[in-house]
């Protein structure tokens, strides 16, 4: 069995998965959403994954989502759904995506327990078995491979990349190193993605080891920035990277990093500032008290700040209005 060569390709956008007052899912909001990706620019999609709070949904409501998003997208873009957890949960996660038409499953990590790198690449084997469907495989605690295994991955035909949500540079140096110096087609197609929140702040880094791929939690709220950091990354505009890097995210990471779940949280929070209906999260995430909702939103004045700066010619920052 062999899989066409996947081409993901542009800003990878990961919608929010919207929900009512009650925390049920709210469709129509959600078509909304990915019609605003789309028209956004979004090179692909993937929904009901980390920052869809994958974890929180049940698989009816997952398989409604990847339903909503392939009639409202009709084509124009790639359509990826999260899959993952246990063992079996991970296998029947992966057929049920195959089944609705995804084209393609980002796997997350095995729940709760975890192995050495033979026994990761086991637990992908046997969550991709007897399906056609192309995987990602999601690398963050607990499931985090080493060179040796992720090289093992090439012999998984559906296996088409890796994403990155562990952080460690030194590791998916070698990691790259590993698959690009194998000597194999597979091995030059080998997808590798930065996942790490607000992957911004690491895209240089990553960048400069082959990782140029990253998704953007940033595009749910505000594409025009996520875009206007892209287009500098893609041409190494230093200077503007830097602008951007002082001027927004750097202080949207230090918000996010006071309380866990804010990489899901804080960009909910985000999205309903800028007038969007996507509701709240559910549990066990919480939402930002009324401070931190108040320097949220002066952090994102500051951002579209800097993109005028940005678009007058100057690179100038706006560190210090947040």
């Amino acid at each position: 069995m062999t899989v066409s060569r996947i081409d993901l390709t542009g800003l990878l956008a990961f919608p929010l998965t919207p929900f009512t007052d009650d925390l049920e899912l709210d469709l129509v909001a959600f078509a909304d959403q990915i019609e605003g990706h789309v028209a956004a620019g979004a090179g692909a999609l993937f929904i009901g994954c980390g920052t869809g709070e994958f974890s929180a949904l049940a698989p009816s409501e997952l398989a409604a989502l990847v339903s909503r998003a392939r009639d409202v997208v009709a084509g124009r873009v790639p359509v990826w759904v999260g899959a993952g957890g246990g063992a079996a949960a991970a296998r029947a996660s992966v057929a049920a995506a195959e089944a609705g038409g995804a084209d393609g499953a980002l796997l997350l990590p095995p729940y709760l327990v975890t192995g050495p790198g033979a026994g990761l690449v086991d637990h992908v084997r046997y969550s991709v078995r007897g399906s056609r469907l192309p995987v990602i495989v999601y690398q963050r605690p607990p499931g985090v491979f080493d060179a040796p295994a992720t090289l093992a991955l090439l012999d998984i035909p559906t296996v088409v990349g890796l994403k990155d949500g562990y952080g460690d540079v030194d590791l998916m140096s070698r990691i790259v190193a590993t698959i690009r110096g194998s000597g194999t087609q597979r091995g030059q197609e080998f997808l590798f993605f930065n996942g790490l929140p607000t992957a911004e702040v690491s895209a240089r880094a990553y960048s400069a080891i082959g990782v140029a791929r990253y998704s953007s939690a940033v595009h749910c709220f505000a594409p025009e920035i996520a875009a206007r950091f892209y287009r500098a990354l893609s041409e190494r505009d230093d200077p503007a990277i830097d602008a951007l890097l002082t001027g927004f995210y750097l202080p949207l990471v230090a918000l996010r990093d006071e309380t866990p779940g804010f990489a899901v949280s804080l960009v909910k929070a985000a999205a309903r500032l800028r007038g969007h209906r996507v509701g709240g999260v559910r549990p066990p995430l919480v939402e930002p008290t009324a401070d931190q909702l108040a320097r949220l939103e002066r952090i994102v004045d500051a951002g579209f700040g800097t993109l005028r700066l940005l678009s007058n010619g100057t690179t100038a920052s706006v560190t210090g209005r947040a």
